[in-house]
């Protein structure tokens, strides 16, 4: 039977006992209705996995006992922030859960001209705090010790003064010859996603600006949600965990 992996923001001590925070307990008591007794593998950041065993367990509280840690070498040498342009329904879900899966650092929620999406205050925060849970089940389920933080909402404004500190900045571009693999090996790279209709002319001129590198995956153009899979797959496979 497969052991459960649950993240909580939970401390975790070998020879301690745990209570698991409000999330981790929901969902082990009330969604996956474990019992006292059964193992549990959990994780909190700290960039080990952690076999534990519950010993007490309600439909909010759940306590377990911690037997051994393991260290897990799933975070990649290659730091990616992804700039990921909003998009309708379950298509920016779907560029989330697989960044977290290809091994992206932290995710940017971008405003752009074009986006068809546009969020303001508690429903911003909301949105946002969803984008985070698929992002922790993403890492629940791909084995990563480390769940990408969500940011919050940001202008391309602010995205190309946040991203200065990459190594390399690169924006998507379909009309450029420019290609991945003639670049110089980063340490860490901030990647641009634009919406469905594409980045606007200014907004491309704006990132070249701030020194983005406009860079083409090939000769068709891809979905939003497609973009940053392809572009973080050939990133990873060039200079990160994948390739080699």
């Amino acid at each position: 039977m497969r052991i459960p992996r649950i993240f909580t923001d939970s401390p975790l001590q070998v020879g301690s006992q745990c209570e698991l925070d409000e999330n981790a307990a929901n969902h082990v008591g009330r969604v996956l209705r474990m019992q006292p007794g059964q193992e549990l593998r959990l994780f909190n950041n700290d960039g080990h996995d952690y076999s534990a065993t519950i010993t007490q367990a309600g439909k909010k509280n759940v306590t377990v006992d911690i037997q051994s840690a393991e260290k897990k070498p799933t975070e990649s040498p290659l730091s990616i922030t992804l700039g990921q342009t909003l998009s309708k329904g379950d298509r920016m879900d779907y560029a989330v859960q697989k960044a977290v899966e290809m091994g992206v650092t932290t995710i940017v929620p971008l405003s752009t001209q074009r986006s068809d999406v546009k969020l303001k205050g508690d429903r911003e925060e909301k949105r946002r705090r969803h984008w985070q849970q698929v992002a922790i089940s993403a890492a629940e389920q791909c084995g990563r010790a480390k769940v990408p933080e969500i940011l919050p909402v940001m202008t391309v404004q602010e995205w190309l003064v946040h991203s200065q500190s990459c190594d390399l900045r690169l924006v998507l571009h379909h009309r450029t010859e420019q290609s991945l693999n003639t670049l110089t090996k980063p340490a860490s790279i901030a990647l641009m996603i634009g919406p469905e209709g594409g980045l606007t002319t200014d907004e491309i001129a704006q990132a070249e600006q701030n020194g983005f590198l406009p860079v083409a995956l090939g000769p068709r153009v891809l979905r939003t949600e497609t973009a940053p899979v392809a572009a973080v797959a050939l990133c990873q496979w060039l200079w990160g965990d994948i390739g080699g």
